[in-house]
C-alpha cells in the first residue's frame, strides 16, 4: 500500500481506547497507545463477568456435558458438543466409528458453512470494501450477500436435520445421537449442498480479489492432524514449529494465564509464546487432505499452503467453505442409516480430554467423572482466548505502518486486523471507538 507520510502530521502519542467492542460474543474492550511512532501498550480487555460453566459442571452428571456445553455458543454449539462428547468418551475408553462418526462430522460441516459464511460475507467482507455493514454493502453488491445468506442457511439446515434445531443442537449425546435421520431427511440437504459447493468455489475466487495490506508474518500455527482427513473432530496436535502430541497431552504443553486486565485467561504455547489456531493454521499443516477441487482452486488464485497474511484469512476461510461442502456431500452419497444411534459409553471413574476443530480454531475439553457418573472438575479453553495475545501482536506490528491514517483510517484498519480471527462475534455495526489524546506540546 502506498501513502504520503505526510498528509498527516506526526504525533508524539496517540491512544485507541476501545470501550465496548460490540462484534464479540460477549463483553470487551482494547487499548492501544503509541509513543514516538512506536506501540508501547496494547490491552486486549475482556471485562464481562466470568460465566462460570466449569464450575457450575460440577456435579452435574456426564451425559449432560453436551447440552450444557453447548450454551457457551450460539455460533458453534456443535464445537462444544463434540469436544464434550470425546473427552467423555476418552474417559470411559471408548471410540464412536462408522456412520456415528460420519454423521458427526456432517454436523461439523454444518457448522462450518454457517459459520464460514456469517463471517466471510456478513463480518469481514464490508472491511475490504470500505462498508459499515452487510446492508450497505448490500445496496452495490446485492447478490453476493444473498448469496452469503443462502450458504448460511444451507448450514444451519444440515443443524436442524441432524441435530434437531439450527441452534444449540438438542440430538446430540455422549455415544452419539437419540435419533439418526433416513435417507429421505438428507434428500434435500444434497440438492442444496450441489448449488453450494459450487457458490464457494465463486466465494473463493471473489474473495481473493480483495485488496490486501501487505503484512506477512511469522506465526507458530497449530491445529489437529489426521492421517486420512481434514481435521475436525480426531487427530494429533501439531504445529510448524515442530509440535507432534497426543490430545491428551495438551495441558502439559499450553498453559492459561491470568493477564490483571482481563477476565478472560490467555493461553501460551509453553517455551514458546503466543500461537495461531483456526482455519489458516489447519490450511497449512493439513493442505494435502484438503479435496483436489479446494488444492486446485486455492492454487489458481494464488494461496499457497504457507500464507502467513491474517488479512487474507477469508480466501482461506472460503476454501474451507468449499470443503465443508465438499465433505457432507460425501458422507450423504455413502450414507446408510445405523442399525443404533449411539453406542453404550459410562465415563464413571474416569478422566478424558478432547478436542476439535470448532470454525475459529481448536477447543480443548477436559473433564473428571468420579464413580457416580458426576462430573468433578472441568476445564474448557476455547479458540478465542488461545488467539488472544496473537491479536494483541498483530496490532502492535501492524499499527506502526499506518500512523500516517487519520484516526479513523487507523480506527479502521484496527477492526479489520481483529476480525481477521472472527473472534466470537455479535451483529453490532461497529468494532471500535477511537479516543486520542495528543502529547502536550
Amino acid at each position: 500500500m502506498t501513502t504520503d507520510p505526510s498528509a498527516t502530521p506526526p504525533r508524539n502519542t496517540r491512544t485507541i481506547k476501545v470501550d465496548y467492542l460490540a462484534r464479540v460474543e460477549g463483553e470487551g474492550a482494547m487499548h492501544l497507545s503509541v509513543r514516538d511512532g512506536r506501540v508501547d501498550d496494547v490491552r486486549l480487555k475482556i471485562f464481562e463477568p466470568p460465566r462460570f460453566f466449569e464450575a457450575f459442571m460440577r456435579g452435574r452428571h456426564f451425559r449432560e456435558a453436551p447440552d450444557i456445553t453447548a450454551r457457551i455458543c450460539g455460533i458453534c454449539p456443535v464445537a462444544y458438543q463434540m469436544s464434550s462428547c470425546h473427552a467423555m468418551e476418552s474417559a470411559a475408553g471408548v471410540r464412536v466409528t462408522g456412520q456415528l462418526r460420519e454423521l458427526r462430522r456432517l454436523l461439523y460441516c454444518g457448522e462450518w458453512i454457517e459459520s464460514h459464511g456469517l463471517h466471510v460475507f456478513m463480518l469481514h467482507a464490508p472491511d475490504f470494501l470500505g462498508y459499515p455493514s452487510a446492508i450497505e454493502m448490500a445496496k452495490d453488491h446485492r447478490e453476493v450477500v444473498e448469496m452469503g445468506l443462502k450458504l448460511k442457511k444451507i448450514g444451519n439446515d444440515i443443524g436442524n436435520v441432524l441435530g434437531g434445531r439450527e441452534i444449540h443442537p438438542v440430538n446430540v449425546k455422549v455415544g452419539g445421537f437419540y435419533k439418526v435421520p433416513s435417507k429421505r431427511d438428507f434428500a434435500q440437504l444434497a440438492e442444496d449442498l450441489k448449488w453450494a459447493a459450487d457458490a464457494a468455489e465463486k466465494t473463493i475466487r471473489w474473495t481473493a480479489e480483495l485488496p490486501f495490506p501487505d503484512f506477512e508474518q511469522d506465526y507458530e500455527l497449530v491445529s489437529l492432524s489426521h492421517p486420512d482427513e481434514y481435521p475436525m473432530n480426531e487427530g494429533r496436535l501439531v504445529s510448524n514449529c515442530g509440535l507432534d502430541i497426543a490430545i491428551a497431552e495438551y495441558e502439559e504443553h499450553f498453559q492459561e494465564e491470568h493477564v490483571p486486565y482481563t477476565n478472560a485467561l490467555q493461553s501460551v504455547h509453553l517455551g514458546h509464546g503466543a500461537y495461531f489456531v483456526g482455519p489458516m493454521a489447519r490450511f497449512a499443516l493439513n493442505f494435502e487432505k484438503l479435496t483436489p477441487r479446494c488444492r486446485a482452486v486455492a492454487r489458481e488464485v494464488g494461496l499457497e499452503a504457507s500464507c502467513r497474511n491474517p488479512f487474507r484469512g477469508i480466501i482461506v476461510r472460503s476454501v474451507e467453505l468449499l470443503y465443508a461442502c465438499e465433505e457432507a456431500l460425501r458422507i450423504l452419497a455413502q450414507y446408510e442409516p445405523p442399525e443404533a444411534s449411539s453406542v453404550e459409553v459410562d465415563a464413571s471413574g474416569g478422566t478424558g480430554s478432547g478436542c476439535t476443530e470448532a470454525p475459529r480454531g481448536l477447543l480443548y475439553h477436559r473433564y473428571s467423572v468420579d464413580e457416580n457418573g458426576d462430573i468433578a472438575e472441568a476445564k474448557i479453553v476455547p479458540p478465542t482466548s488461545q488467539n488472544q495475545k496473537t491479536i494483541e501482536n498483530d496490532l502492535r506490528r501492524l499499527v506502526p505502518d499506518f500512523l500516517h491514517l487519520d484516526d479513523e483510517g487507523l480506527q479502521w484498519q484496527c477492526e479489520q486486523a481483529i476480525r481477521n480471527y472472527d473472534p466470537c462475534i455479535s451483529c453490532a455495526t461497529h468494532f471500535l471507538k477511537i479516543h486520542r489524546e495528543d502529547a502536550p506540546a
